[in-house]
């Protein structure tokens, strides 16, 4: 027998089990500098719901992204907001989008059949209803009616297919997203049905269902993105703006309220902290704890830790981190405490592997101290690997990111108490998405990693095989757990093999697990209606301007 349960307007129990408590989480977090970056592919992910269960929404008149809308008649509706972002897109397209910077833009203008709240719940989005076979391979939605695309055209089940089809990677053999890689056929009944069937069970398939749904045959996504979010695309300057207007035909009764809004791309934090204070920008996420503070009560703000993990990466192909004695070593020489201390203020936790503790369920305690700190121990390995006199290291740092450039710093000084001398680059944000993420030309790098609300969405960048392994790891043990973990139906079991998973990356010391870094934002008195979230979103739709 199925059970149905209601994803809205407070979404399912089982749905939200990975953010039962961390519903007070952010968007991303900031320090003395200013700001964090993030480096894992964008899509947004979230828990998947038992093979045998079906699920609907309910009420028009809710946010499936926000919670309740708000009445238009409060007169709340209209104006513009300005964001501060550090960094330029990657790309407009949302399906070649690779950078977490960007996904925070695209968030307001695209959506899936499913997208996450504010909460990490999974609602209902474009899609009104689903079921999923016992089996868990077949997944069966129906679209909800009144949804248009930005070009006014209405969306069909023909352009899903479309969608899902390019991310699965069906013409090419290569898919753009690695969680379409189980898709086996999406099928279209009718203009209002969508069947995917997998070729294997996936417990974490329906997270990928956030993806953007996009015209069929469109090309012209990277030039003129057409979605079916709150706000559609009216303007880019590369390196200066990128500007957004309000969808009317939003199928959610009575958002967006801002008429416009613009996200200012302001690549110097000193300069972005002016603009705020002068009143130029009206929002500014991932603020630093000091100027935080500076403000006082002139502006309001939010702040909490969220579900984005820090790491000093490093290049395990490349020595002379292929010896894992240096890797434990380098592990050992570094006191993340300090770190938290000094560079994140106290703002941070402290983590042991690839997950952050936010992930309550399927978080490993314990390897936060697996290397804790002992530099006669790290030069004791040192010496064990040939390098007995020290040796020489570069940290390659994004400059738009003054967090890491800062935590660079501090692990440069920490490592020469071990004999190590680091040399730190400073690269642009451009050359690291090009040279070191993508063409994994480097020694070391320092770059959070942001959240998803799955798991295998977050480890699996370690299998051997992922596109975007640019740690360059490989372990088939490693691999091996993952993907059982990816096919686990037993909860219990699957937990316990995320947390194998962590284990085994810290005990390989993969990378140095640093810290989840809070969050932080500050916006004008009188903007209202922010909404801190999970995963790496900025989501405009529910702000508004006091009058």
């Amino acid at each position: 027998m199925r059970k149905s349960f209601k994803l809205y307007p407070s979404a399912a129990k089982l749905l939200a089990v990975l953010f039962a408590a961390t519903a007070f989480l952010s968007a991303c977090g900031g320090n003395n500098a200013n700001n964090n970056g993030a480096a894992s592919p964008s899509g947004s992910n979230s828990p998947s719901a038992p093979a045998s269960e079906s699920a609907s929404a309910s009420g028009e008149s809710a946010s499936p992204s926000s919670g309740a809308a708000t009445d238009s008649a409060g007169g709340k509706d209209g104006g513009q907001v300005v964001v501060v972002i550090p960094q330029d897109i990657d790309y407009l397209d949302p399906h070649l989008a690779v950078a977490a910077g960007t996904s925070e833009v695209l968030f307001n203008i695209f959506e899936g059949l499913l997208k996450p709240n504010s909460k990490g719940e999974l609602q209902p989005a474009i899609a009104e209803s689903y079921e999923i076979s016992p089996d868990g391979l077949t997944y069966t939605f129906k679209l909800r009616d009144g949804v248009k695309f930005h070009n006014g055209n209405p969306v069909t089940s023909a352009d899903v297919k479309y969608s899902y089809d390019r991310l699965a990677g069906k013409d090419t053999g290569k898919p753009l997203l690695s969680s379409f890689a189980s898709v086996d056929t999406i099928e279209t009944p009718d203009d209002k049905t969508v069947v995917i069937k997998l070729k294997e069970n996936n417990t974490s398939f329906l997270t990928a269902l956030t993806s953007a749904v996009i015209p069929k045959d469109y090309q012209d996504s990277n030039k003129k993105p057409i979605g079916t979010g709150p706000f559609k695309f009216k303007e880019y300057a590369a390196g200066q703006k990128i500007v957004l207007e309000k969808n009317p035909d939003y199928y959610v009764k009575g958002l967006p309220h801002l008429d416009q809004v613009e996200f200012r791309i302001i690549t110097d934090a000193e300069a972005a902290y002016l603009a705020f204070k002068s009143g130029e920008i009206d929002l500014y996420p991932r603020i630093g704890t000091e100027k935080l503070a500076e403000l006082g009560d002139e502006f309001g703000q939010q702040s909490g830790p969220q579900n984005l993990v820090q790491e000093l990466v490093l290049n395990n192909a490349k020595k002379p981190f292929d010896d894992i004695r240096v890797r434990q070593a380098i592990n050992y020489a570094i006191d993340k405490d300090e770190i938290i201390q000094g560079v994140a203020l106290g703002q941070g936790l402290k983590v042991g592997s690839h997950l952050s503790s936010v992930l309550k369920q399927y978080y490993q305690e314990g390897l936060e101290d697996l290397y804790k700190t002992d530099v006669e121990k790290a030069k004791s390995l040192l010496a064990e690997a040939g390098y007995k006199d020290g040796l020489n290291i570069t940290i390659s740092v994004p400059s738009v990111y003054p967090f890491h450039v800062n935590t660079a710093q501090v692990i440069a000084q920490q490592l020469e108490k071990a004999g190590i001398k680091a040399k730190i680059e400073s690269v642009e944000w451009a050359v690291w998405l090009d040279r070191i993420y993508k063409g994994r030309d480097y020694e070391s790098t320092i770059i959070a990693f942001d959240g998803k609300l799955n798991p295998y969405d977050i480890l699996n960048k370690f299998l051997s095989d992922a596109p975007n392994d640019f740690f360059n790891y490989k372990n088939p043990e490693y691999d091996k757990t993952l993907k059982s973990a990816l096919t686990e139906v037993d909860e219990t079991k699957r937990a316990d093999l995320y947390k194998k998973a962590q284990t085994i990356l810290a005990q390989d010391a993969a990378a140095v697990f640093i810290q989840d870094i809070y969050a932080s934002v500050a916006y004008k008195k009188n903007l209202a209606g922010y909404q801190l979230y999970p995963i790496y979103v900025q989501d405009l739709s529910t702000l508004y301007w006091e009058k």
